[in-house]
């Protein structure tokens, strides 16, 4: 547990940094409506994400500091009248990037998040396996292609029987048992209508194709992508993170809806079976006898970044798919979200998207469409991708950096760096937006492979990030 006044450096620090940015910013995006309440309920759950080896085992926990107060935005600088102080930005971050705990691969990419400005690169334009900050580019397609007010849908449909119900999934990961039985009950209200007080219960999961399960195997980290299942395939008691997950969560959920159902009032007769949902007639449209819908993909888009949920990452390169007319597979998300990128105009040269979640290695991104990526969702002429900004953890704070930026010159980053991190066996990137001390806004990349160790590239990466606007206020001089 850190020393009583290095707690107290790190919480006057933090309180330095959001007053910085509330002073710096105004108004702008989702913020108080988004990912400041999903902070208030999750940060402080104090349990690992959904993302692979996101930081060395856990020491012993030192006590969680009390959520930041909003800011009021993230995205507009000052029109400050002070500069920084003197310094050249090359000669700060270079012997920092050359750190021997970032490995023999490092590129970095810095540029200012309001005008695209190149300030700092390494290779920037180079592909590298990005791990979880490969999330960044899956939200960012997601937002592009179907809006921040999506919704992901399951519904139940009944066939030209009356009798016969199916459970039809739409690729929510996030359905759970409460939302279930909600539906349950909405499903047996509607067949008393109409009279019918025993049914038989099939379940649809065509919307997705292709393998279900990723190519790493069976893995705590992912649960098979289906287009049904509740809570992610995780058992009960277990709302997120890694877990032991089923082999088939799309029975998994079909039974557990069945014996929803009864408890409703309706009997099943048999045990769930896999189907397909009837199709309407030709030239007639039907309503779904009952319906649940997802949070708003803004929300979902927040989830996934802060916790780099996995399993929500690969549904939104899915329903990416989906909006793009190509199939909801690894292969087809893989061919929507590198379309909806360049349909940006972002530099996808040399990327690859083998996967939604960061977990292939496979993947291939830039520093360069990484820092691109953030500064198309920081253009106020794109407010749809604001939740991607919202999203980011916050160092020492929340997510995946609740328990970084605490110690070293990494301290002056706590409450100031918001950044998706990345890890695998080997690779260790990051990814965010940061503040300086005269109010711009910089959208930074940070990659590195054939890392010795995350004890030795994490901090490495902090002290990167940490280094473009320290607590003190001295930065290097920004062109």
């Amino acid at each position: 547990m850190p020393e009583p006044r290095t707690w107290q450096l790190t919480a006057c620090s933090a309180v330095l940094g959001l007053a910085l940015a509330a002073g710096a910013v105004t108004a702008a995006g989702p913020w108080d409506n988004g990912q400041r309440k999903a902070e208030r309920a999750r940060a402080a759950a104090a349990t690992p994400t959904g993302g692979a080896h996101h930081a060395p085992p856990a020491a012993p926990r030192r006590p969680a500091p009390a959520p930041a107060p909003s800011a009021p935005g993230v995205l507009r600088p000052l029109d400050a009248a002070g500069s920084t102080q003197p310094g050249d930005l090359a000669a700060v971050l270079a012997p920092l990037l050359a750190d021997p705990g970032l490995g023999p691969l490092r590129t970095a990419s810095v540029v200012d998040a309001t005008t695209g400005e190149q300030l700092y690169g390494e290779g920037a334009g180079t592909a590298m396996t990005p791990a979880s900050t490969i999330k960044i580019a899956t939200s960012v397609a997601a937002l592009s292609a179907l809006g921040p007010d999506h919704r992901i849908p399951t519904t139940v449909v009944a066939g030209p029987d009356g009798r016969t119900l199916t459970l039809v999934g739409g690729g929510d990961p996030t359905l759970d048992r409460a939302r279930l039985k909600t539906l349950a009950a909405d499903t047996a209200r509607a067949l008393k209508a109409r009279g019918v007080t025993a049914v038989r219960l099939t379940y649809d999961t065509s919307l997705y194709q292709g393998p279900a399960r990723h190519p790493i195997g069976r893995n705590e980290n992912l649960a098979p992508v289906t287009a049904l299942m509740i809570n992610a395939g995780r058992p009960d008691g277990i709302d997120h993170g890694r877990a032991v997950r089923s082999d088939d969560p799309a029975a998994d959920a079909a039974t557990a809806f069945a014996e929803l159902l009864t408890e409703a009032g309706t009997k099943v007769q048999g045990a769930p079976t896999p189907g397909r949902a009837p199709k309407p007639a030709a030239g007639t449209t039907s309503a779904p006898l009952a319906r649940t819908e997802s949070a708003p993909l803004s929300a979902l888009v927040e989830r996934t970044l802060t916790d780099s949920d996995n399993d929500l990452a690969e549904a939104l390169a899915r329903q990416t798919a989906l909006a793009r007319k190509q199939p909801a597979s690894f292969t087809g998300a893989g061919k929507a979200v590198q379309a909806e990128l360049a349909a940006l105009g972002l530099p996808t040269a040399g990327a690859r998207f083998a996967d939604g979640s960061g977990l292939s290695r496979d993947d291939r991104l830039s520093a360069a469409l990484l820092t691109g990526l953030l500064t198309r969702a920081a253009d106020p002429a794109r407010p749809a991708l604001r939740p991607v900004l919202t999203g980011l953890p916050v160092g020492g704070f929340s997510g995946t950096l609740e328990d970084r930026f605490d110690t070293g010159p990494a301290l002056g980053g706590a409450g100031l760096v918001r950044a998706k991190t990345g890890t695998l066996t080997g690779v260790n990137t990051l990814a965010g937006t940061v503040v300086t001390a005269d109010g711009r806004l910089l959208a930074f990349a940070f990659l590195a492979g054939r890392t010795p160790s995350p004890y030795q590239a994490q901090p490495a990466l902090d002290r990167l990030s940490a280094a473009l606007a320290p607590p003190s206020g001295t930065v290097p001089n920004l062109p």
